[in-house]
């Protein structure tokens, strides 16, 4: 029995709420529960012997989280704001300046990711146990069977199921990826933490190329090889079709335009927003669930719907509309002006520097109500950036197009999906599937987007794939639930 999961974004609780520990209850008891069905063999009962989750990228998140920001620990500096004092923020140029977009090899960012990976991991302290407890054989149980062959369940004795977790690495943990000793023993903290069975070598991201002409290694992962030959899968986590939060010419161990991105501004505008003595830290603590927008687009509306609300309920004194937005404005101003974001501006040719540029430009000159109502014009064509399908690459891989795997699974959209590819006589149907998320969301309704109301609630899916004999020889399902 193999199970895959994606985008759980598990943070250190500086940015956005991840998914509560009850998500991981749920996922411990659904799991125990397929096991036991996946045990019925041709009408027998006979406990399966593996269980294998691929946890498939963005499953801690290090990016969101604020510390980056801030010099290391222990070497903070501090400024007086009012009455309070707060963390001075690095600036470009700064001696305890570091991103994730940083040289590795810089000799603050493995300490940097270390104490960011720490803070995760004891924000998520209890969830992590949960993983623990399934790796260790204590959720899972089966009763034994007697001598002619049935289930014997008077018998106290009992099977133990151990869980073996993988983890593969995505846009928001490629950092995982990083060769190094540095780096291994930070992936040794994480094994640790959520019971995995990696070794503490590079966790993996591409075990199998799309072109084979691109410069990086390809990742070698025999356990989890092994899974994908035996239940006829192939994985990755799909933002190597994202250009915004992948390089294709660099490969996963870089940064890209999208972290710089998240952080500079994303990230950094609450922070900003607490330096300012006249808001209300509750209003700030509001604007923290920016990270969960959906779709990624409407993140401009729900800030500028926000705003007037808090407006509106007399909640916002000593600044106004037009100077929560200039904040906003400044921060894309000095995102742009990033040496690491102009890096990336290719002379002659209009790339995602020009386009974002443009855009930055443009929403400094008009009002929010024009913004806004840009926005709805992207909607009704549908262009929100991040949730479309991406079930037309999934036609080009290597492995659905040699046959050799017949399930073909992504992440990175957010958004579960079950798509016919093909079939054959010989093999049988290929199919893509997208595993979802296990996130908290913000969704805006649909009925009249100039309301600007936004719906939250949590989301939590996953895909299970079953060997020829379990589960009386069916092949696979997924699970979508949401709850509020």
């Amino acid at each position: 029995m193999l199970v895959i999961i994606s985008d759980l974004h598990l943070g250190d609780g500086t940015t956005a709420a991840s998914i509560p520990v009850s998500a991981f209850y749920l996922f411990a008891k659904r799991l125990r529960q397929d096991a036991h069905f996946a045990s019925m063999r041709r009408g027998k009962y006979r406990p399966i012997e593996e269980l294998d989750v691929i946890l498939m990228g963005d499953i801690i998140d290090p990016l969101h989280s604020t510390k980056w920001l801030f010099p290391p620990k222990g070497r903070e500096q501090y400024v007086q704001i009012g009455d309070e004092s707060h963390i001075r923020i690095t600036e470009e140029g700064d001696t305890d300046y570091v991103r994730p977009w940083s040289d590795p090899s810089h000799p603050l960012f493995a300490p940097k990711l270390l104490e960011v990976t720490r803070a995760i991991i004891e924000h998520n302290q209890e969830a992590f146990g949960i993983l623990c407890k399934l790796a260790n054989g204590e959720f899972i149980e089966f009763d034994p069977t007697n001598e002619s062959g049935d289930r014997d369940a008077a018998n106290r004795s009992k099977i133990p199921l151990k869980v073996r977790f993988h983890y593969m690495t995505g846009n928001h943990d490629w950092y995982y990826h990083l060769p190094g000793e540095a780096f291994d023993r930070i992936r040794q903290e994480i094994i640790d933490a959520m019971g995995l069975s990696n070794p503490p070598t590079p966790f993996p991201f591409d075990l199998r190329k799309t072109h084979p002409s691109t410069d990086w290694k390809q990742d070698e992962a025999p356990q989890i090889e092994r899974l994908f030959r035996t239940y006829n899968v192939f994985c990755r986590h799909g933002d190597y079709y994202d250009p915004f939060n992948f390089n294709p010419k660099l490969g996963r161990d870089h940064a890209t335009i999208g972290d710089a991105f998240t952080m500079e501004v994303c990230n950094r505008y609450p922070e900003e927003l607490k330096r300012k003595p006249d808001l209300d830290p509750e209003i700030v603590n509001n604007l923290r669930h920016i990270t969960n927008v959906r779709p990624a687009l409407a993140t401009p509306l729900w800030i500028s719907g926000q705003i007037k609300r808090l407006s509106n309920e007399h909640l916002i004194t000593g600044m106004n509309e037009r100077a929560l937005k200039k904040i906003w404005d400044n921060l894309s101003d000095k995102f742009i002006d990033l040496k690491f974001v102009r890096s990336k501006d290719i002379p002659f040719r209009i790339d995602i520097v020009d386009k974002m540029q443009a855009a930055i430009k443009v929403s400094k000159l008009i009002s929010l109500d024009t913004l806004d109502k840009l926005i709805y014009r992207l909607q009704n064509r549908r262009l929100f950036g991040g949730d479309g399908s991406f079930t037309k690459f999934a036609l080009k891989e290597p492995a659905f197009q040699d046959d050799t795997a017949r399930y073909i699974l992504y992440g990175h959209t957010h958004h579960q999906e079950t798509i016919p590819l093909d079939y054959d006589e010989h093999g049988g149907n290929q199919i893509y599937f997208n595993s979802g998320t296990w996130h908290t969301y913000f969704d805006l309704a649909r009925t009249d987007p100039t309301e600007k109301k936004f719906v939250p609630y949590k989301a939590l899916s996953y895909t299970t794939f079953y060997k020829e004999d379990e589960h009386d020889e069916r092949r696979f399902e997924t699970w979508t639930g949401a709850y509020a």
